[in-house]
């Protein structure tokens, strides 16, 4: 199978991987604002690791979206500038799908997704809001099929899916009992994040389908036009958090 490159900074999480079927190499770490000036060099140690050149790769992917506005322009400027010098294809990954991925191989949580259960993926997109969108695994395509759309708002808006599902992200870690669809959750993995290990995933399976794009095609998925809130929203988030957070001292 062939070697590929990953690349996810739609989190505050730096995430770079380059796998094949024997194995994988990466860098997964906490940068928060600092993605940009740790990517590449991230890309030069798994690529020195690996003992290949980056034109030795196949295809390059990258986390397209939903996340970060600064982060998916990080990631997709990254990967067009590689691929432009060493002529290589692109896939798009979906970072939710991603999430997705890392709960069926078992990076997080270690526990195998049941057969037809279905994985809500619902991460914290800031400004009081989750991004959110469900799959369910199809063993007739070899790939997740995405359950409607995907979503940003309130978490209280969040729809949990019908039948047995498990909940995968961070919005439950950050909105606690605002997130109701977590109720319904056979089973919760918080740490399920967008993760570029997965990623690599998911690239050869579109590789093999002839799913890439020319570099200069390249576009991160936005789903949420918005990019800040204003100061009086701002303010209006901070009043309700400490609202939440007295009634809940009160009740102790």
């Amino acid at each position: 199978m062939s070697w590929i490159l990953a690349v996810e900074t739609s989190t505050e999480w730096c995430s770079v991987a380059l796998g094949r079927a024997a194995g994988c190499f990466s860098r997964h770490e906490h940068t928060g604002a600092r993605s940009s000036s740790r990517v590449l060099p991230a890309v030069g140690e798994v690529l020195a690791e690996a003992g290949i050149r980056l034109a030795d790769c196949a295809a390059i992917a990258f986390g397209a979206g939903p996340g970060s506005f600064t982060g998916l322009r990080t990631a997709c400027g990254v990967v067009q500038g590689l691929a432009f010098g060493a002529d290589l294809p692109v896939i798009p990954v979906n970072v939710l799908m991603a999430c997705a991925e890392s709960v069926r191989n078992g990076t997080c949580g270690g526990e195998t997704l049941p057969a037809g259960a279905a994985v809500l993926v619902a991460i914290d997109a800031r400004m009081d809001e989750a991004y959110a969108a469900t799959f369910r695994w199809d063993d007739a395509a070899n790939e997740w099929a995405m359950e409607g759309a995907m979503q940003v708002g309130a978490p209280e808006s969040i729809v949990a899916p019908d039948g047995d599902f498990w909940l995968a992200g961070n919005a439950l870690t950050v909105f606690g009992d605002r997130l109701a669809a977590a109720a319904g959750a056979s089973r919760t993995v918080p740490d399920a994040m967008p993760d570029a290990r997965a990623m690599v995933s998911i690239a050869q399976r579109a590789l093999a389908r002839g799913e890439t794009i020319a570099a200069a095609d390249a576009m991160p998925i936005y789903v949420r036009d918005k990019v800040a809130q204003t100061i009086v929203e701002r303010e209006a988030v901070a009043a309700a958090k400490a609202a939440a957070l007295a009634a809940q001292g009160a009740a102790r």
